[in-house]
C-alpha cells in the first residue's frame, strides 16, 4: 500500500463530501421541502389568527431558499465534513485493524454517523418551522452542540479503553465492551442533559415525524454517499494498480 500525503485524502475527503451533498439535497427536497412548506403554511395560519401577521415579505423567497440556498447549505456542509472525516480516516488508517482503505473508510464513517447524527438525533430531534420559542434558540443550539461533543468524547473513549483491553481480551471481547460503554455513558448523558419539549399541543403529530424522518434520510444520504465514494477514492490513492500478467512475463 502506497503512503500518500493527508493533503490529498483531505481533497480526496472534501471531492466526496462534495457528492454526498448532492446526494444530501436531492433528499432533502423531495422528501424534506414539502414538510417544512406545510410548517410553514401552519406557523402563517397561526400567525394570522392570533393577529401578529404584519404583511411582511421574507428577503429571500421561498423558491430561493428551497433550490439555491438549501443546495450551497448543504454542499458547504457536505464539503466541511467530508474534509473532517478524511483527517479521521488518516489517523484510523492501520490503527483500528489490517483493514484496507474502503474497509477503514466505511467504519470511519459508520462511527462518525453515529456520533454526529444518531446520538444527538435521539435526545434533540429535529423540529419543522412553527416549532420551538425563539427565545430559546441559543439554549437549545448550545445543548445540540454539546451533546455532539460528548458523543465524541465518549467515543473516542471507548476506542481507546477497547486497544487496552485488547491484549487481555482479545479484539472482539474489547471491542464489545468498549461499546456497551459508549451506549452506558450516553444513556447516563441522555439522563443528565435537560430535556426540550416545546411542539405546540395543537401542531400535527404526523408532520413532526414525518420533518424528523425526513431529517434522519438526509443524514443517512449524506454519510452513505460519503462512504462509498471516499472509500473508492482513497483506495485509488494508497492501493497500487495492479499490473496486467503481459507486462509481468519476462522478455525472450
Amino acid at each position: 500500500m502506497n503512503t500518500v500525503s493527508p493533503r490529498i485524502l483531505l481533497v480526496r475527503g472534501m471531492l466526496a463530501g462534495v457528492l454526498a451533498g448532492v446526494a444530501a439535497f436531492l433528499v432533502a427536497y423531495l422528501l424534506g421541502e414539502s414538510k417544512v412548506d406545510a410548517a410553514i403554511a401552519i406557523e402563517e395560519a397561526g400567525a394570522a389568527v392570533g393577529g401578529h401577521d404584519h404583511g411582511e415579505e421574507a428577503p429571500v423567497s421561498r423558491v430561493l431558499q428551497a433550490t439555491a440556498g438549501l443546495g450551497t447549505g448543504v454542499l458547504f456542509y457536505g464539503v466541511a465534513l467530508g474534509g473532517i472525516a478524511a483527517l479521521v480516516f488518516c489517523y484510523a488508517l492501520g490503527r483500528i485493524g489490517r483493514f484496507g482503505p474502503r474497509a477503514t473508510a466505511a467504519l470511519v464513517t459508520a462511527g462518525l454517523f453515529v456520533t454526529v447524527t444518531l446520538v444527538p438525533f435521539f435526545k434533540y430531534p429535529a423540529n419543522p418551522p412553527a416549532v420551538g420559542d425563539p427565545d430559546t434558540a441559543a439554549r437549545r443550539t448550545a445543548l445540540y452542540l454539546l451533546m455532539i461533543a460528548l458523543s465524541a468524547l465518549l467515543a473516542a473513549g471507548a476506542l481507546i479503553l477497547g486497544r487496552r483491553l485488547a491484549p487481555k481480551l482479545g479484539n472482539w471481547n474489547a471491542s464489545a465492551v468498549g461499546g456497551l460503554g459508549f451506549v452506558l455513558l450516553v444513556g447516563i448523558s441522555y439522563a443528565v442533559l435537560p430535556g426540550i419539549n416545546e411542539v405546540p399541543a395543537d401542531f400535527p403529530a404526523a408532520l413532526i415525524w414525518d420533518f424528523r424522518l425526513a431529517s434522519l434520510a438526509i443524514q443517512t444520504a449524506l454519510w452513505t454517499t460519503f462512504g462509498l465514494a471516499f472509500g473508492f477514492l482513497a483506495e485509488r490513492a494508497l492501493v497500487p494498480p495492479v499490473a496486467p500478467k503481459e507486462a509481468l512475463q519476462p522478455t525472450s
